[in-house]
């Protein structure tokens, strides 16, 4: 069996620089284990393109490689600017307007229709990521004007951030639904949901998917101030969570950011949610073959705050460099990964966290494999699967060992690529008991060998009917 020296996962978003097969088979062979497709970018034909060469070629190297779709969202954005860049400096005066005209002598068109009933006297106006600052002076009519605070050259269908407005859109748009309908088509699972702001954003995706009999793996983007303060009720209905700390940079206090994602990522641990940290974790890779030593320190932070994976965007989409970032994102994984000092701390931390949660029996089960972890010398933590469950709960106390989860679902299978220290691996028919069926699939491939400890979670059948969830565990010396 082929495992990584590394157990937390790498997001890759694919793109121009990476879309081609001997890319990808680069990528994945370097430790790619999710692949984001944009759908802010490119058309649906080219994803479908993209979407069969990630499964061809994730076939051929025998690896689950999850495909994530990310949906748009109602992302506010400048109109057409005539000529590029519009530049404005510092003390100009500028119009932002929801009117049809092209964008000149200060003039800029918004794509959204009530931005003079979101916007107020006094409230600030960011451009192009948070680059351009404006402060809205006044309302007329269809126009905002506002004095520019921070000047920069602006180009077209640029971002808008409106922090502390009262923004009537809303966060699941048609195009959201369309693309879900494309890529249940396709045989996705995983959808990642843009700019949402309380738990009924999740809900009505949900009862669309159900609507048409499927179920779907929802990772909700935190990068609305409003998503923060809702944060607890969000995390209930979502199955992971995204950090996207770059409009959520903007829409909160930049300072504020690093806390907020060592908060997200904590309460996500505990409840055994998927957690992504995302948005320039190796900027500066786009054009370098190197990072910067606080960019591999903000990598290394994410993975000691308790990450599950972390997210690579421009760097792989259109980078000079996708695969050495690949390869330097797994590298500082691997070396972070070694410093295990904080573990015992962690996993009390932790213990205290979930019994705090008026833990269930699968809890529980989880925490007494991490306390043997911690006094036997064992190999592999075994844990088959429908759900992904239990994978979860035992991956949440950051184990120091793989957490082998065998599951006869490949969307579990998929699912489960996002999450720390666990391997997932698809058994298509279940024939014979799982204790049976793990032990020889180990021994046949050179995995275990006489002598080795694992550990192994099982359901218990409680009765003709009724399966019942994780509640026993067993250890098993291979002989």
């Amino acid at each position: 069996m082929d495992l990584p020296n590394h157990k937390t996962k790498i997001v890759c978003t694919i793109g121009p620089a990476s879309s081609s097969e001997d890319m990808l088979r680069e990528l994945i062979i370097q430790g790619m284990n999710v692949a984001r497709l944009n759908f802010s970018h490119g058309d649906l034909e080219g994803h479908r393109v993209v979407i069969n060469r990630i499964r061809k070629i994730s076939a051929e190297l025998n690896k689950i490689v999850a495909i994530m779709a990310d949906l748009p969202g109602p992302k506010i954005r400048v109109g057409t600017i005539l000529e590029e860049p519009m530049m404005l400096e510092k003390g100009d005066q500028v119009i932002l307007t929801a009117r049809d005209v092209p964008g000149r002598d200060l003039v800029i068109p918004v794509q959204y229709q009530q931005i003079a009933d979101s916007v107020k006297p006094g409230n600030p106006v960011y451009l192009n990521d948070g680059f351009i600052q404006l402060e809205c002076m006044r309302v007329e009519r269809e126009d905002v004007h506002c004095k520019v605070v921070v000047g920069g050259p602006l180009s077209s269908h640029k971002g808008i951030n409106l922090p502390g407005s009262n923004i009537s859109i809303n966060p699941i748009t048609e195009q959201d639904l369309e693309i879900i309908d494309f890529g249940l088509e396709q045989g996705l699972s995983i959808f990642c949901l843009s700019f949402i702001e309380t738990k009924e954003d999740l809900i009505k995706v949900r009862k669309y998917v159900a609507n048409k009999g499927k179920k779907i793996f929802i990772v909700s983007k935190i990068e609305r101030e409003q998503a923060v303060k809702n944060i607890d009720s969000i995390l209930r209905e979502s199955d992971a969570i995204m950090i996207a700390r770059g409009d959520l940079g903007v829409e909160i206090p930049i300072e504020d950011v690093p806390v907020v994602q060592k908060n997200i990522i904590h309460k996500a641990n505990v409840l055994g949610i998927s957690v992504i940290t995302a948005t320039q974790m190796l900027e500066s890779m786009i054009n370098n073959v190197r990072p910067t030593r606080a960019e591999a320190t903000d990598v290394a932070n994410a993975i000691v705050d308790g990450t599950d994976a972390v997210m690579l965007s421009a760097e792989t989409a259109v980078g000079r460099y996708p695969v050495e970032t690949v390869r330097m994102m797994s590298k500082i994984a691997s070396a972070t990964e070694r410093w295990r000092g904080y573990a015992s701390i962690r996993f009390e931390l932790m213990k205290k966290a979930v019994f705090e949660t008026n833990p269930g029996i699968e809890d529980m089960i989880s925490m007494q494999v991490n306390d043997a972890l911690g006094n036997l010398n064992v190999k592999y933590v075994i844990t088959p699967t429908t759900s992904g469950r239990t994978p979860r709960h035992v991956s949440r106390f950051r184990p120091d060992v793989w957490i082998l989860a065998f599951s006869c679902d490949p969307f579990t299978c998929e699912q489960l690529a996002m999450q720390y220290a666990v391997h997932a691996i698809y058994v298509p028919n279940k024939d014979h008991e799982w204790e049976d069926i793990v032990i020889e699939n180990l021994k046949n491939s050179d995995t275990i060998v006489a002598g080795d400890l694992v550990i192994m979670t099982q359901g218990q059948i409680l009765g003709p009917r009724k399966q019942g969830g994780t509640n026993l565990l067993k250890f098993i010396e291979v002989t």
